[in-house]
C-alpha cells in the first residue's frame, strides 16, 4: 500500500499555465479580468538579506534631513534659496547642469549592474519593492494573517471582525502613505519648515499641503491596490531587459535539466514494511507550486525568465526550503545565467560588460572633474538696464552690476576685482571687501569711467573674486563697450569747431 502526501496546491482561481509558453501576464485571468496577488511569506537566507537591506534604506531615508552636515541636512534640495546640499557639498542653481553626470551616471549604472545582475535593483533596493514587500505587505499580514488566510478573507462573507481588520489596514496605509510624502517634503522645505507648516492652517501653504496629499494619495492608491501593476504596466525596466542582459547575465531561473520531468512524492514501503519517501519520476521538481505562491508578481519561474519577474529571490529561498525537506540539494531554482543552467561557464567579461563599464568609468573622470570645478562661490556680471554705454562731455561710462553668491554654511568675505583696465580708467563699487552671510548674495554695482581723451576703443577686462584666505579664484572676461575711438575724436573736433565759430 502506498499513501500519497498532497503537495501545497496554487492559489484558487489562478490562471492555469502549462507548458513553457506564456501568452499572457500572470496577472489577468481568462476572462480578462485582474487577478489579485496574495503572495506568501519565504523563509530563507536570501529574504533574510533582502530585510535586513530593505530596513536599512528606509533609515537612510527616514534620517538624511536630521543628519546635520556643514550646517545643512545632509540631503536638502532648497528650491526657494536655490541650494543644493548633498553631505556637505553645496551647489547653486547655476551649478544645476552638474545634475546631467548625476543622471547620466545613474543610468549607465543601472545599464552595467543589469548586464552583470539583472533585476537585482528591482528586487533589493527599489523604493516599491522596499515599501510595498516590507512596510505594506507587512502590515497587510499583521492584520489579516498569512495568503491563506488572507485569501479567505476576502471571500468571507461582511462582519464586524472583516470590517475592522479592513479598516484598520487602510488606515494604516493612509498613515504611512503621509508620513512617506511628509518627509520627501523636507528633503525640499527643511525639517523645521515642515514643522511650521504643518502647524499651520492649510491655506497659509497651499502649495505643499496640496502636494503632500497628492502625493500621498497617489502612494495609497498604488500600494493598497495598484501594487505589482505598476512594475508591469508602467515601469519599463522589465521591457528593458532584454535589450540590457544576454546569455551570461546572471538571473533568477529553474533548472530543468535536474527538476524535469516534476513528480509528485509519494509514501510507499520499504524491504522492512516501513514508509519511506521516494520520487514518482526522476525530476527534483515535486510540482508543489511553492515557488508560484511565493512569487510577489505571481510568475512561475520555471516557465523561464519573464518580464514580470523582479528577482527578488524569494523562490529561491521556497525551493531550497522544499528540496531540504525532501532531503533534494538546494539549487534547483537559483542564481545562475543561461549559459550556466545550460552546463557552460558564465563570462562576465563581454563585449557587453566591457562598453557599459567603459562608458561608466568615462562618466565618472568627467564628472569627477567637472565637480571639481566647482567653487564655494559665484558671481555673475551683467549691464544694467537701458543703454550699453553712455558718453558725456567728458568721459564714457559703463555701469554693471555684479551679483556675488556665498554657497557656503558659514560667513564669508570676497574681494573683488577689476583687472586689465587701460590706464586713466576709474572704477567705483567695490573699494572694502564684501562679507557675505552663510548662504546669502549681493547684488552691487560696478562703474568704470573713462576720460574722453583717453579713451581708445572698446576693450575686454577681467573682473576677479577671491575669498579672505586666497583659497580659490573666480574670474569672468567682460567687455568695455563704447563707440569708435576714432569717431568720438571727429565728433569733439567738430564740436570744438562749432563752439568756436560760434563763439566769433
Amino acid at each position: 500500500m502506498s499513501a500519497e502526501i498532497i503537495p501545497p496546491v496554487a492559489p484558487a482561481r489562478r490562471p492555469a499555465r502549462h507548458g513553457p509558453a506564456v501568452d499572457s501576464v500572470t496577472t489577468i485571468n481568462a476572462d480578462g479580468s485582474r487577478y489579485f496577488l496574495y503572495p506568501a511569506d519565504a523563509r530563507g537566507p536570501f529574504t533574510h538579506w533582502r530585510r535586513i537591506s530593505a530596513y536599512l534604506l528606509i533609515a537612510f531615508y527616514l534620517l538624511l534631513p536630521w543628519i546635520p552636515v556643514n550646517g545643512a541636512p545632509a540631503v536638502f534640495l532648497d528650491l526657494a534659496e536655490r541650494r543644493f546640499h548633498f553631505f556637505g557639498y553645496t551647489l547653486a542653481a547655476q551649478d544645476a547642469w552638474l545634475l546631467f553626470f548625476g543622471v547620466s551616471g545613474l543610468g549607465f549604472g543601472l545599464f552595467f549592474l543589469t548586464a552583470l545582475f539583472g533585476r537585482l535593483w528591482c528586487g533589493w533596493a527599489c523604493p516599491q519593492t522596499v515599501f510595498l514587500d516590507h512596510v505594506y505587505r507587512r502590515i497587510e499580514r499583521w492584520l489579516e494573517g498569512d495568503a491563506p488566510a488572507r485569501r479567505a478573507l476576502k471571500l468571507a462573507p461582511l462582519t464586524a471582525g472583516k470590517f475592522f481588520r479592513r479598516v484598520a489596514k487602510h488606515a494604516l496605509y493612509a498613515v504611512v502613505s503621509l508620513a512617506i510624502t511628509h518627509l520627501f517634503l523636507a528633503y525640499f522645505v527643511s525639517l523645521p519648515e515642515l514643522w511650521s507648516f504643518m502647524h499651520e492652517a492649510p491655506g497659509e501653504h497651499w502649495a505643499a499641503f496640496l502636494f503632500v496629499f497628492t502625493a500621498a494619495g497617489l502612494l495609497y492608491l498604488n500600494f493598497a491596490w495598484f501594487r505589482e501593476q505598476l512594475c508591469i504596466v508602467i515601469c519599463p525596466y522589465g521591457r528593458l531587459q532584454s535589450a540590457l542582459t544576454d546569455d551570461h547575465t546572471l538571473v533568477i531561473g529553474y533548472d530543468g535539466k535536474r527538476g524535469e520531468p516534476r513528480g509528485k512524492i509519494r509514501a510507499v514501503l520499504d524491504g522492512a514494511g516501513l514508509p519511506s519517501v521516494a520520487l514518482a519520476k526522476e525530476g527534483a521538481c515535486i510540482d508543489c507550486n511553492r515557488c508560484v505562491q511565493v512569487c510577489p508578481t505571481g510568475i512561475d519561474i520555471r516557465h523561464g525568465l519573464q518580464m514580470e519577474c523582479i528577482g527578488c529571490a524569494a523562490c529561491i529561498d521556497a525551493c531550497d526550503e522544499v528540496m531540504a525537506k525532501v532531503h533534494r540539494p538546494a539549487g534547483l531554482i537559483r542564481y545562475d545565467s543561461f549559459a550556466g543552467f545550460g552546463g557552460g561557464i558564465t563570462r562576465w567579461v563581454r563585449a557587453r560588460t566591457l562598453l557599459y563599464g567603459v562608458l561608466l568609468a568615462v562618466g565618472a573622470a568627467v564628472a569627477t572633474f567637472a565637480f571639481s570645478t566647482v567653487k564655494p562661490a559665484n558671481f555673475l556680471v551683467y549691464r544694467t538696464g537701458g543703454a550699453a554705454y553712455f558718453v558725456g562731455p567728458d568721459e564714457v561710462r559703463n555701469q554693471f552690476l555684479v551679483r556675488l553668491v556665498n554657497k557656503r554654511t558659514v560667513p564669508a568675505t570676497f574681494s573683488v576685482e577689476a583687472e586689465g583696465l587701460p590706464a586713466g580708467l576709474r572704477s567705483s563699487g567695490f573699494a572694502a571687501p564684501v562679507t557675505l552671510a552663510p548662504m546669502a548674495e549681493s547684488v552691487s554695482p560696478l562703474v568704470l569711467v573713462a576720460s574722453r581723451k583717453d579713451y581708445r576703443g572698446p576693450f575686454k577686462f577681467t573682473v576677479r573674486v577671491r575669498d579672505a584666505a586666497r583659497t580659490f579664484t573666480l574670474a569672468r572676461e567682460v567687455e568695455f563697450m563704447g563707440p569708435d575711438a576714432r569717431l568720438l575724436e571727429e565728433g569733439a573736433k567738430e564740436k570744438e569747431d562749432h563752439d568756436r565759430e560760434h563763439k566769433h
